[in-house]
């Protein structure tokens, strides 16, 4: 199609925009004809309500008789994302965006991105499964999934109080971690290992019960990964960017260039160090104030050199497994929330998945990000976030023309760059469900649930 890429976006990163300028794309605002749209993520904490907040859908073409211009100006300040993201495809507000528009969120991307939802959305896939006698659904002898017990026991505060307090009671030696559902870069986070401090929490946010949910903000409360991998004593988790193109059919891309994110103070499980974040939350927002933190690199090590370390003092064929397995969290994930997705074909997304591996090399999903930070901490982390965003234009806006969001989605090998093929599930409906059992990191499933290991890394590539 004729004519330049018209853009717009509530970010004002260098990373973004140097990328579209050097594609000789425009900027305008979003009154005006746009073509591609980045949008910051939904602001999780307004999921419920974003039907509502806004009259106006995103679609300027035409423009709307009787639009508020300052209502523009207004929504161009707070962000687009909290006032029109839903609105964009409500089916009340009458506005379509037309084929050549395309926007970086599905618009119920927080289905995965919100942290109580991707649990829900996690266990009901996994009912699901077992309720149809997948094998992908079995349990060992103590009741656990074999292949699908990826996500540390988690409740909903204040709907899973009892729930929460009947497994509590089970290992009152426990630590637990709670996170507000709708807020991100560690804000809100504390551990508790006594019920006493859950009820001094209660008390703080002004509700005398946990019967009032309206009026008390939700969290989520999981069992803490007490004995996390350490490297060098300290901490770490991995941010990993992995691309959806389309969820029905799912494909999806790993980012090759992902990071490990370092707390700056050596772990330790005493109890004493529970309110020292420095210790237990890996964030960069949190770490970066710490007295030990490192401007230069920033406490970020590149997933190479961990696969590098790992090989090196684990062996090669461990850690082949280990990344195996993320990878499979990824997918398992992905397909956990694709039946409710909206799966707009305006839409892509990038999102940043946080991963922490204990010490049995077992990897576990914490949440997922609609918005992975696109700030930089370092100068070795600017290149990669503007090689991240190079890499997903390269496959969102194929050639970098006006898009037309009919195309198939299905872009050569050529233009990927850092990104692979994760999972396509066109391609691996040919290989059926007993297939991917049997890749699943690498493992066959033996008889009577027991697991016999195969080549790891070829393995991964039965689900493509």
């Amino acid at each position: 199609m004729a004519g330049k890429v018209k853009w717009v976006t509530d970010i004002e990163k260098s990373v973004l925009i140097n990328n579209f300028e050097k594609r000789g794309w425009i900027q305008v605002t979003e009154s005006e004809d746009w073509n591609f749209y980045w949008q910051p993520g939904l602001g999780s904490a307004h999921a419920g309500s974003m039907r509502e907040e806004s009259p106006h859908g995103t679609d300027r073409r035409p423009r709307v008789p009787g639009t508020d211009l300052r209502g523009d100006q207004r929504r161009r300040e707070n962000g687009m994302s909290v006032q029109t993201i839903r609105n964009v495809f409500s089916v009340e507000t009458g506005y379509r965006l037309s084929d050549d528009q395309i926007v970086n969120h599905f618009p119920n991307h927080y289905e995965l991105t919100r942290k109580d939802l991707m649990v829900k959305n996690i266990k009901r896939y996994r009912k699901e499964l077992e309720k149809e006698g997948s094998p992908l659904a079995e349990k060992d002898e103590n009741g656990k999934y074999l292949y699908l017990d990826f996500v540390p026991v988690t409740y909903m505060l204040p709907a899973d109080y009892n729930l929460f307090v009947e497994e509590f009671r089970k290992s009152p030696s426990s630590t637990w971690i709670m996170k507000p559902c709708g807020k991100a870069q560690g804000k809100g986070i504390f551990l508790i290992n006594k019920l006493s401090q859950i009820k001094k929490w209660s008390r703080d946010s002004k509700t005398s019960s946990f019967v009032s949910q309206s009026t008390k903000e939700a969290y989520v409360i999981s069992l803490y990964i007490s004995n996390p991998l350490l490297i060098g004593g300290r901490k770490f988790d991995l941010r990993l960017y992995v691309l959806v193109s389309t969820y029905r059919p799912l494909r999806c891309y790993m980012y090759k260039l992902g990071f490990c994110r370092f707390c700056t103070v050596k772990y330790t499980p005493s109890t004493s160090e529970l309110d020292n974040m420095f210790v237990h939350l890996t964030n960069v927002a949190i770490q970066k104030h710490g007295e030990d933190y490192n401007h230069i690199h920033g406490g970020k090590w590149t997933v190479s050199n961990l696969r590098l370390y790992l090989e090196s003092t684990r062996g090669r064929e461990v850690t082949s497994k280990l990344f195996d397995e993320i990878h499979w969290v990824i997918v398992q994930s992905l397909k956990a929330v694709a039946p409710v997705m909206n799966n707009d074909k305006h839409c892509f997304e990038c999102y940043g998945y946080d991963i922490i591996v204990d010490d049995r090399l077992k990897p576990w999903l914490i949440e997922v990000n609609a918005s992975p930070s696109l700030t930089s901490s370092t100068a070795n982390d600017r290149i990669l976030k503007y090689n991240l965003i190079n890499d997903t234009l390269n496959i969102a806006v194929p050639n970098g023309e006006v898009p037309d969001c009919k195309w198939n989605k299905s872009p050569p090998k050529e233009v990927l760059g850092n990104y692979e093929i994760l999972y396509d599930e066109e391609l691996a409906q040919g290989d059926g469900a007993d297939r991917e059992l049997r890749s699943r990191s690498g493992q066959a499933a033996g008889p009577k649930g027991g697991r016999a290991r195969d080549s790891g890394r070829a393995a991964l590539t039965t689900w493509k």
